[in-house]
């Protein structure tokens, strides 16, 4: 099974699919910007070497991090997101990284943003997951790449897709949605949460889009691919249940699957092991990850 460059070569692949699939796409590309009038190697260079304090890691699997670079405590440690009404403040991180932040502020207004950071995904993956279960009203939440590579893609229900260095996605936040890479180099993407998720987010000096929106075509699942994968259940152990939810969210990426059926062969494979114990915590990581959490809650594997 193949990801990233291969993908939209495997057999079944048409422009109809790819029609369809841009029709289906709640997320949206925004605008391009001239990520190239800036010179951030030296920068990315900096968030590569940062640390890293943890609060997402139920949901990821290999090297996922998130860096802070500006929220409204200031504090490079305050991870979480969570909506607030103070005024956004950088971060010790931020301060190191001004042309990053020269990116946000010439193109962006700041009056309704309230968290700058940068996730940084290498050789890995994030559980599909629904974001902003905890609050009563979702904000936007923006995307940009600062480095990227074709074997980082993101997805939405069904839909695979990749973005492009230098694009600004507005990520529709509110239904199953995940995002792998599998290059040895870390992706590294800009996120800019707003306040309100119905006010549009003005963008200045944007420039125009020269390629077209990107979808990956996977094909079916086999019956007996469906069956190793969750046949592989019997040899799950409460101590494996973590490691072992990685190749059902990798599945998806490489075949033509709903990122909430990840769940469905989960709590199958779950049921193979004859635990109920097991089975219950596969229940659980679902309803965590795309039904039903509070501020604040953590995961426990």
């Amino acid at each position: 099974m193949t990801t990233g460059r291969n993908a939209q070569r495997l057999p079944g692949a048409s422009n109809q699919h790819v029609l369809k699939g841009i029709a289906l796409l709640k997320s949206q590309r925004l605008a391009v910007l001239p990520i190239d009038s800036y010179d951030l190697d030296s920068e990315l260079s900096v968030v590569d070497r940062h640390e890293y304090g943890g609060e997402y890691d139920a949901l990821t699997f290999g090297a996922w991090t998130c860096h802070v670079l500006a929220n409204g405590s200031g504090a490079e440690s305050d991870i979480a997101f969570r909506p607030h009404s103070g005024r956004l403040t950088l971060t010790e991180l931020g301060t190191q990284l001004p042309g990053i932040m020269s990116l946000v502020t010439e193109h962006f207004s700041l009056d309704r943003l309230q968290w700058v950071r940068i996730f940084s995904l290498r050789d890995g993956i994030m559980a599909p997951h629904v974001d902003f279960l905890e609050f009563s009203e979702p904000g936007t939440r923006l995307q940009i790449p600062l480095r990227t590579s074709e074997e980082s893609l993101h997805s939405e229900n069904d839909i695979v897709y990749h973005l492009r260095r230098g694009e600004v996605w507005k990520i529709h936040t509110t239904d199953p949605h995940s995002a792998c890479s599998s290059a040895s180099t870390a992706r590294l993407s800009l996120c800019l949460d707003f306040s309100d998720a119905e006010e549009p987010v003005a963008i200045r000096n944007d420039v125009p889009a020269t390629e077209p929106i990107r979808i990956i075509e996977r094909p079916e699942a086999t019956p007996a691919e469906l069956e190793e994968l969750i046949g592989s259940g019997r040899k799950l152990t409460p101590a494996t249940m973590r490691s072992g939810f990685r190749q059902f969210a990798t599945l998806h990426f490489e075949r033509n699957a709903h990122a909430a059926m990840v769940f469905d062969w989960y709590e199958e494979a779950a049921r193979r092991t004859g635990d109920v114990g097991m089975v219950a915590k596969a229940q659980a990581f679902r309803r965590y990850c795309i039904e039903k959490r509070t501020d604040g809650e953590a995961f426990d594997w």
